[in-house]
């Protein structure tokens, strides 16, 4: 057995306790599950250069803070350790200083987004409990990871998604051995459909923040942004905010490392960055309330972060609150201009939810949110080739004259 410390569940909102190894959904109050670890032992028995030595791939290096505890339950397609890029050549139009920006970029994962951590442990844990056919309603690329993991661990995967989900997301979920139809309406929808068929098909709901597990992949990402920082964190972090697993994840992490006495000092400031087509938790955050009613009509060209309604709304506002953080939404025309700008000056293809943080961190600093020499990590949370990129019509003729002029 892989050595693993969970000592317990717990609602998130009532603290009520569940016992870990069994199947869970949401608690009784209908809100997430978190799952704590015996961290006095973990500490203990864990060191930092325990995980150094690791030879695990990705975010399996991690297995000690992680709920897993079959070895043959750990599905893996590769994963790996992203890199922190800094904006150095677009850090002067942004206002910020070279090379205290880092892109944290997730596009490097299998599937081409950070989706890959949460899903990976929801189908490991999928595996370890016996669950057989899974379910997600999705906006692209989540459903693309439940797919590409449930069909490595042998596992049925269903995906609803939106009509207007992108044709690539779209087709590689399909490609991926999943069942996926497109649904006349947005992820909040997919999701009832979801929840109407537990009891008429059978299948399980790993929809964001409903099952245990999905927040535990996506808390490596505040693990490894520890260790690669020489288990030191920035003073800011920006992440593109939808249903917030991510941000509430992180949070988790340092909150652990904290209590081991792996990290010292001050937590990042969170920032959770939303369009402005679709930004409930910021109007929920500006309005100093703890929950974040349906977002209507909600829209933006960054589909990721176009969640209308999120489950664990008040843990993304307590994150961004108890960190002295802040909500901010940006608009569609920004995000697109800030994708190209650094693209063309950095080298950095951005999706459009990575450039939704760039932007973010841009306007912070000239509101004076940020100041320029703080260092800040901004997540890029898929790879920029899923996305339209500008039509090239460009053209030479081998057979005429060659205007080498064009060139200069």
């Amino acid at each position: 057995m892989t050595q693993t410390f969970v000592s317990h569940l717990e609602c998130s909102i009532t603290g009520k306790r569940y016992e870990a190894g069994q199947i869970h959904g949401l608690s009784e109050a209908g809100r997430p599950l978190l799952v704590r670890y015996d961290l006095e032992r973990l500490g203990a028995e864990i060191t930092k250069e325990t995980i150094g030595a690791s030879a695990d791939p990705g975010f399996w290096r991690y297995a000690s803070f992680l709920p897993v505890t079959k070895p043959q339950n750990r599905i893996s397609l590769g994963e790996v350790v992203t890199p922190l890029i800094p904006l150095d050549r677009s850090a002067p139009g942004l206002g910020a200083t070279p090379g205290k920006a880092l892109i944290k970029d997730e596009g490097r994962l299998p599937t081409g987004s950070f989706k890959a951590r949460g899903l990976c442990l929801a189908v490991s844990m999928a595996c370890e409990l016996g669950l057989e056919h899974l379910a997600i309603p999705t906006n692209g690329n989540a459903g693309a990871a439940m797919a590409a993991y449930a069909r490595r661990a042998g596992l049925k995967a269903s995906v609803l998604c939106p009509s207007d989900t992108p044709d690539i997301n779209v087709r590689e979920i399909a490609q991926q051995g999943a069942g996926v139809w497109k649904v006349n309406g947005l992820i909040n929808d997919c999701g009832k459909i979801v929840g109407q068929g537990k009891e008429a098909v059978g299948w399980f709901d790993v929809s964001t923040l409903k099952e245990p597990y999905r927040i535990e992949g996506k808390k490596t990402m505040g693990l490894e942004l520890a260790e690669q920082l020489g288990w030191k964190l920035p003073d800011v972090i920006f992440y593109p905010t939808g249903g917030g697993t991510g941000l509430i994840g992180m949070w988790k992490a340092f909150h652990e490392l904290k209590e081991i006495g792996w990290i010292d000092g001050p937590m990042p400031r969170m920032v959770a960055v939303q369009a402005e087509g679709c930004a409930p938790i910021v109007k929920a955050w500006e309005a100093g309330e703890e929950h974040a009613p349906l977002w209507e009509d909600a829209h933006t060209v960054a589909a990721g972060i176009r969640v209308p309604i999120a489950v664990g709304d008040f843990l993304i506002i307590r994150a961004v609150r108890e960190s002295n953080g802040f909500a901010m939404a940006v608009p569609d025309d920004a995000i697109m201009a800030t994708r190209d700008q650094v693209a063309k000056e950095d080298g950095l293809l951005l999706c459009p939810e990575g450039a939704a943080t760039v932007e973010a961190y841009r306007r912070a600093l000239a509101d004076g949110l940020v100041k320029p020499g703080d260092s800040a990590v901004l997540y890029n949370c898929a790879t920029g080739l899923k996305y339209p990129m500008a039509q090239v019509d460009q053209t030479l003729d081998k057979n005429g004259p060659i205007d080498f002029s064009v060139f200069a």
